[in-house]
């Protein structure tokens, strides 16, 4: 509870005191606003000026590169994974095509040879087996049909032998057997009529009737015997050996049928067998190719004569890609596809540099360049930008997501035995050269309402003027129109508070505008690169172009997010008046009711700005990061 009490009376105390701070500000405030009336004749000489200064003016991008071998053969590791380096010849040695370069370590791959070989036995004996296993199935199965096909013929020929032969002739024998008892019946009656007569005679003893008496009784047995016979072979018999028959000869066509499917089905599975194991047997013998492939490669030689480089030296000099990576040595370990040795072809050089995002706008190729190498003071080459990468560096984007820079070469127009691949280079790519061009620095020029303004100073008053510019070379900025030389503008312009939109966004309102006159220096550039009036039938800008065509061939966008000089945003104000004269006398009466501090430290802030205007001394080079 007393813990309570106690935060609550801090925090009280604390409202208090931000109360009382905030009163005295506004005292403070109020009490500048007063004097801002009384001190409005004091001199603006302490703000920070540049006079407009007219002469030579280079606009150009520098960049820092590295000396390379326009053409040559790049030799990599193409051994799959990592391997050791045994045997490296030395870097700078002059070789001859077929010369021993590098060799890689190989137990590795023997030991997997010797058990790629064994695979290749096991799987060639397997392919034999099946190989035979299908010769033998295809025998077996040809039998198993013809022993098949055999019962089925049989069990044919028993149901038409029993329909034609058998059942024609049971029942004719039963016929006939009906027909035998039948007369057989007739003479035992006969034969006992004669009995009895004699017996009534005496002729014959009572033994000798009785005997014919049984001999008509048996006889009368057969007859109905041999009926009963006739009528079970015609109404039983002769249906159920039918039935049988034809049930064999049905059985014998679908046991036909099953062994033929049967063959065909074990046929197909051994070929399937048999595919498989010649699969698998090219697939070992593919794997052993590749072995030996893999092993012959671990030797790399000179496919034409020329002097080693090694790929680390020649990468060394581009410091944001090469830098992480170790010398190449013996005994150093490689992976795959890794760049080994440069072997350049020709004596041409060229500078591979990387161009920033910012700078895509004003440079394009045919564009010529000013090459110093850092290991030949005093030298300069000549060169012209051939190649743009149309896609960022990779890898710059990966060691710096916030750093996008596009890999160019610049071929250099002479050739020199000093230059040596690997060397460390500044590049000065020339976009236009004036000489006679009114030039002021990029701080001084802001845009307001979409238009160039630069604040002019004459009198003691500061006005707002609206110009034409030209390229900058992220230093000085070129006037193409409305500010003459000797004209004293200022470094700090005045900027009311309001919101901030960038110099991108205003020169997208007038691209359209441009849009006519850009397509008619485009049709009238042709025209001349047809008839051959470029500078040695390159398009090549050229020096001292007209206010005109440089106003056409400027970028009309700069990229979003990234500032070509440091006053690229606009102040828009909350009502239309941001540069009128009233916003101008404010201002000043602002500066002059401060206090001394206050106007001491401003004083302080704009000298820094005016060093910021020494572009010849302490301004920071263009490209150089």
């Amino acid at each position: 509870m007393l813990n309570t009490r106690n935060n609550s009376k801090f925090g009280m105390s604390r409202k208090k005191k931000i109360i009382i701070i905030t009163t005295v500000t506004m005292a403070v405030i109020i009490a500048a606003w007063f004097k801002l009336g009384k001190n409005n004749n004091e001199s603006t000489e302490h703000l920070a000026t540049f006079v407009a200064q007219k002469g030579h003016l280079t606009i150009s991008v520098l960049e820092s590169g590295t000396i390379k071998a326009r053409e040559q053969i790049i030799l990599k590791n193409e051994v799959e994974g990592r391997s050791s380096i045994i045997t490296l010849i030395p870097e700078g040695t002059h070789v001859k095509k077929g010369d021993l370069l590098v060799e890689l370590d190989t137990s590795t791959l023997n030991d997997a040879k010797i058990d790629q070989e064994i695979r290749v036995q096991n799987a060639e004996a397997a392919f034999i087996n099946t190989t035979e296993d299908l010769a033998v199935m295809k025998n077996q199965t040809q039998s198993d049909i013809d022993k098949a096909e055999l019962t089925l013929e049989f069990a044919k020929q028993d149901l038409k032998q029993y329909k034609e032969g058998q059942y024609p002739n049971q029942l004719a024998a039963a016929k006939n057997d009906i027909t035998l008892a039948k007369e057989e019946l007739t003479r035992a009656q006969e034969t006992l009529q004669w009995s009895e007569k004699l017996f009534r005679e005496k002729y014959i003893s009572q033994t000798e009737l009785q005997a014919d008496q049984l001999t008509l009784s048996r006889s009368t047995v057969k007859v109905e015997v041999a009926q009963n016979d006739l009528k079970l072979l015609e109404t039983f018999t002769h249906g159920r050996q039918i039935a049988q028959l034809e049930s064999n000869f049905h059985q014998a066509e679908m046991a036909m049928e099953r062994a033929m499917r049967k063959a065909k089905a074990d046929i197909v599975q051994v070929e399937a067998e048999l595919k498989a194991k010649d699969a698998e047997f090219v697939r070992q013998k593919t794997k052993l190719a590749k072995l030996n492939a893999q092993l012959s490669k671990a030797k790399i030689y000179a496919p034409v004569d020329g002097m080693v480089i090694y790929a680390t030296s020649a990468r060394a000099g581009g410091s944001f890609r090469g830098g992480s990576q170790q010398p190449l040595e013996e005994g150093q370990e490689v992976f795959e596809r890794q760049e080994l040795i440069y072997l350049p072809t020709t004596d041409s050089t060229m500078a591979e540099v990387a161009i920033h995002e910012s700078s895509l706008e004003k440079v394009h190729v045919g564009l010529p360049a000013i090459i110093t190498i850092d290991a030949l003071p005093g030298k300069k080459f000549l060169g012209r930008l051939a190649v743009i990468a149309p896609l960022p560096d990779a890898r710059s984007i990966w060691m710096n997501p916030n750093l996008n820079v596009y890999n160019s070469k610049i071929y250099l127009d002479e050739t020199n035995p000093e230059l040596r691949t690997g060397m460390s280079c500044k590049t000065e790519i020339i976009i236009e050269q004036h000489d006679d061009a009114v030039s002021v620095p990029v701080q001084a020029v802001m845009r307001v309402k979409g238009e160039p303004t630069v604040y002019v100073m004459q009198d003691q008053q500061i006005t707002p003027r609206k110009v034409e510019i030209g390229l900058d070379n992220n230093r000085m900025i070129r006037i193409i129109s409305g500010l003459k030389e000797g004209e004293v503008v200022m470094l700090t312009p005045p900027l009311k508070s309001g919101t901030i939109e960038s110099l991108s966004e205003n020169r997208r309102a007038s691209s359209t505008l441009e849009n006519t006159s850009a397509m008619k220096q485009r049709i009238n550039e042709r025209i001349q690169k047809a008839n051959g009036s470029k500078q040695g039938g390159k398009n090549l800008p050229a020096i001292g172009q007209t206010d005109q065509l440089q106003k056409n061939n400027r970028p009309a966008e700069v990229p979003a997010g990234k500032e070509r000089y440091p006053i690229q945003q606009q102040v828009r104000g909350k009502d239309s008046s941001d540069t009128s004269s009233q916003n101008i006398e404010k201002m000043k009466q602002n500066i002059q009711t401060m206090s001394t501090d206050e106007r001491g430290k401003m004083r302080q802030q704009q000298s820094q700005n005016a060093n910021t205007a020494d572009y010849g001394k302490n301004s920071k080079k263009p490209g150089k990061k």
